[in-house]
């Protein structure tokens, strides 16, 4: 008798195939039990290893030993006349068989029945930048998103305080090393969309979501949390916190402990008192600050001076409140993009309130990304701006905004490369912030890579981001569809063409997008028609327009004596790819010694397409 049908005969081959069923079955049903009872993590892996050692045993066995009608006996003792492995051989068969069908089933109820529903296209194809190269086992366990708390309120105008409550114990548990926080923009995406929590977490990379609401009347509040476990859906921990609006921050602070202690989080160095600071001990004047930076944070421009009125009366009520100065100057930074008066006197209260926030509360980045961000767009505001976005960096290198601010930066003065790094890192912190998806889907473009610009491009646009219109119409116009380029494109740009006379819209499309001669010229006298009526703001945008017009020289012109702010756009096409016929232009070089690029260019190294000289001059490619 060979040695294979030995084996058959003595049963080993069907053992070993109904101990490797039961095995499986066991360990998933250890997988799914275990973590019920929140036994720790050795539990289930002693299983496995428990089971791996007896496999061996069990074959042994299986070899030396026999069932018979008297029980168990040697197989040396067994006449193999008298064998009843063939009998029980079959049933041993049948069970293998029966195993096999509970594993299938099993897995058809995980995958049809208990599976969480997947989230909807635009969150989950937004969330790739973060997620994508993730799998559910490589997410870290010490993880977790804050979601936007629902606003139980009868008065629904207090949303922003539900928002504002989630949003401070999002910023104090991101400050601790041990805890890996989605970013904000991408945790409050779910606000109001009903998505299961197996998906958000999978969506954003995170093994625990924190929800709650927040129902307040008058004075009194109440604020419900519950910590969830995303893998198997399990509440770690909830409750009901009661009080007044004096209280707030008190409440806050149970919450965010409660989080790091279900979590078990190690603390930073000295926060052993206290996890919650919202800057002030003042609840109307942070009422005041969530009332403003709910605006700040949608860019309502149409109640942008609002916000500023609110932190105004927030720092009237508590002058120490460095967030509400901060806060202040970030919004005057963006003020001149709403309302086109408010540029004259925007470096100046920009200066002043940051500042301000920075004497009384050195640690904050914001205050720097801000000036930053408002600093000149030549001479020493080049090196002057890089500087401050330098120390926001050091201050917060996970500060989503500074990074964003401090790409568009890069960006414009030559440093495609680094800012685009710059966004991406923005975006591994918080992939869905529509603006950042945006830009880095314009770099992509303006690098000539139209497949990676359009999946950010349309992220953005799934965001809510009507502004990426204007890229996708390029992108449209690139493939021929000339119909679709003009619509989403005029959809894209109407905060800009809203300056213009109702007129201009076609006319200007119809220059960009597929018009002869004559049809550009007839843009091209729309543009200066605008310009010869003196505006105070000209957006960078224009110069572009000029340039994709053919105009070029009038272009650099432009932007060099009346774009004083949002230049962003032109100049991360002019130090790309795509600007070289700009960069060939006689007037080129004169620009650039115009605005203050070579001096920037020798402190901080050579840009992207531009190198230096023997003789000392600049020249780009």
């Amino acid at each position: 008798m060979s040695f294979l049908a030995e084996l058959r005969r003595r049963n080993v081959i069907r053992m070993a195939g109904l101990y490797l069923v039961g095995a499986w079955l066991i360990t998933q049903v250890a997988a799914t039990v275990l973590p019920l009872f929140d036994a720790p993590g050795w539990m289930a892996r002693s299983v496995v290893v428990l089971l791996a050692i007896g496999f061996v045993p069990a074959l042994v066995i299986a070899w030396v030993f026999e069932w018979t009608p008297d029980g168990l006996r040697r197989d040396a003792e067994v006449d193999p006349a008298a064998s009843i492995a063939p009998q029980t051989g079959k049933r041993m068969d049948r069970m293998i068989v029966a195993g096999l069908v509970a594993v299938i089933a099993l897995m058809a109820v995980e995958r049809f029945w208990f599976a969480q529903e997947p989230p909807t296209a635009a969150p989950a194809t937004a969330a790739a930048t973060a997620a994508a190269a993730q799998t559910a086992a490589a997410i870290n366990p010490k993880s977790i998103a804050v979601l936007a708390f629902e606003n139980m309120s009868a008065d629904k105008d207090n949303e922003y305080f539900s928002d504002g409550v989630a949003e401070e114990i999002l910023n104090s548990l991101a400050k601790l090393d041990d805890l890996r926080v989605a970013g904000r923009t991408s945790s409050f995406y779910y606000k109001g969309r009903d998505e299961p929590i197996g998906a958000i977490g999978a969506a954003l990379g995170v093994a625990h979501v924190l929800d709650g609401s927040v129902r307040k009347q008058g004075d009194r509040l109440r604020i419900s949390a519950q910590l969830i476990r995303v893998g198997d859906g399990f509440e770690l921990w909830s409750e009901t916190f009661d009080g007044t609006d004096a209280d707030v921050f008190t409440l806050q602070e149970n919450i965010a402990r409660q989080v790091t202690n279900q979590l078990k989080v190690a603390l930073n160095a000295g926060q052993g008192e206290r996890l919650v600071d919202a800057g002030t001990k003042n609840p109307d004047a942070y009422q005041l600050y969530l009332q403003a930076s709910s605006i700040f944070d949608r860019r309502d421009g149409t109640r942008m001076l609002d916000a500023v009125r609110q932190l105004q009366e927030a720092i009237a009520i508590d002058p120490g409140y460095a967030r509400a100065y901060s806060r202040l100057a970030a919004l005057h930074t963006i003020l001149p993009t709403y309302f086109r008066g408010r540029y004259a006197d925007r470096e100046t209260q920009v200066r002043e309130n940051a500042r301000r926030a920075i004497e009384l509360d050195p640690s904050l980045a914001e205050p720097w990304a801000a000036m930053g961000m408002s600093a000149p767009l030549s001479g020493g505001g080049l090196i002057e701006s890089r500087q401050y976005f330098e120390k926001a960096i050091e201050l917060d290198p996970d500060d989503v905004t500074t990074n964003f601010w401090f790409g568009l930066t890069l960006a414009r003065s030559g440093y495609n490369r680094a800012g685009a790094e710059r966004m991406a890192h923005g975006l591994a912190v918080d992939p869905l912030v529509p603006n950042l998806m945006r830009w880095r889907g314009v770099l992509y473009l303006r690098e000539g890579d139209v497949d990676g610009a359009e999946q950010f491009l349309k992220r953005a646009e799934a965001a809510g981001l009507r502004l990426a219109g204007r890229e996708l119409g390029e992108i449209a116009f690139r493939r021929g569809d000339v119909d679709r380029a003009k619509r989403i494109w005029m959809d894209g740009s109407d905060p800009m063409l809203m300056q213009l006379p109702p007129e201009a819209r076609d006319v200007l499309a119809n220059g960009l997008f597929g018009g002869d001669e004559k049809a550009r010229a007839r843009a091209v006298a729309a543009i200066d028609a605008y310009l010869a009526s003196d505006p105070e703001f000209v957006p960078g945008m224009m110069a572009l327009w000029l340039v994709q017009l053919g105009q070029g020289a009038q272009a650099l012109e432009l932007e060099r004596t009346r774009v004083k702010v949002d230049n962003s756009d032109f100049m991360a096409y002019l130090f790309s790819p795509a600007g070289k016929t700009l960069r060939a232009l006689p007037d080129f070089p004169a620009y650039l010694r115009a605005k203050g690029f070579p001096a920037l260019w020798d402190r901080y190294g050579a840009p992207d397409v531009c190198r230096k000289t023997e003789s000392g001059d600049w020249v780009c490619d």
